[in-house]
């Protein structure tokens, strides 16, 4: 059975950046990123960066760490593509988010790697000097997991919002759900340490939800992606005021 486990943690490393390459390739074809929330991104990469300083104060599985390392690379690439084929109507592109410090909606890519530079600086000093403490270890599990089980939230949100999955790719959805449920089992099976059980469970109900608004919303384009002059654009900004 080792060979079978051997197969199982490679799945985990590999598995979950490679759910995104889909979603990517779509965005890129289309030229728009419309549907999918780039608040995915910003889950995936401050909560793997989290869980990479955790794994410095609890060694856990391996193949949980690679998996950590190669999603923050997929995220990076994943988030320029956002923004270099971002909606009109987005926050960004209007100048008009409610954010404080306009958080995450920053029109320039080097903003964003900018922030995430200073967030490894400001957890890297904080580990070196509680790292030693278990509880604050445990609580960088927490925050790190918890964290990563609400990545599927803004994209409930976008959904909901414009009562369509249009532009959030199917193959992302089935990778989600089924991801997770592997993982949850995996956790289990290799007893991780009780932050990835409990946060893996909380990510899996809310993938359920997005089954059920894949099911009753479907996949109809939303008005903002079948806009395309500048007449239109006027139009929808009158009716948003």
């Amino acid at each position: 059975m080792s060979w079978l486990a051997t197969l199982a943690s490679i799945g985990m490393a590999v598995g979950p950046p490679l759910v995104y390459a889909d979603q990517a390739i779509s965005i890129v074809r289309k030229k728009d990123s419309t549907g999918f929330s780039h608040d995915v991104c910003a889950i995936l990469l401050i909560a793997n960066i989290t869980r990479c300083f955790f794994w410095l104060g609890d060694h856990y599985e391996l193949a949980l760490l690679i998996q950590s390392i190669l999603m923050i690379l997929a995220q990076l690439a994943l988030l320029y593509i956002c923004i270099l084929y971002r909606p009109r109507l987005s926050p960004e592109g209007l100048g008009g988010s409610t954010r404080p410090l306009t958080f995450w909606q920053w029109p320039n890519y080097s903003q964003y790697i900018e922030f995430l530079a200073g967030l490894v600086l400001c957890q890297a000093i904080l580990f070196l000097i509680f790292g030693r403490f278990e509880t604050f270890v445990s609580i960088l599990g927490f925050v790190a997991l918890g964290l990563e089980s609400t990545l599927p939230i803004p994209q409930l949100i976008s959904n909901y919002n414009q009562r369509s999955l249009y532009g959030f790719r199917m193959s992302t959805l089935v990778g989600w759900a089924g991801g997770d449920s592997f993982k949850t089992a995996y956790f289990f099976l290799q007893n991780s340490p009780l932050q990835f059980k409990v946060c893996a469970i909380f990510q899996l109900s809310v993938d359920c939800a997005i089954v059920i608004q894949r099911v009753s919303y479907g996949n109809a384009p939303p008005i903002t992606a079948l806009l395309t002059d500048e007449d239109d654009l006027e139009e929808a900004l009158v009716l948003a005021s």
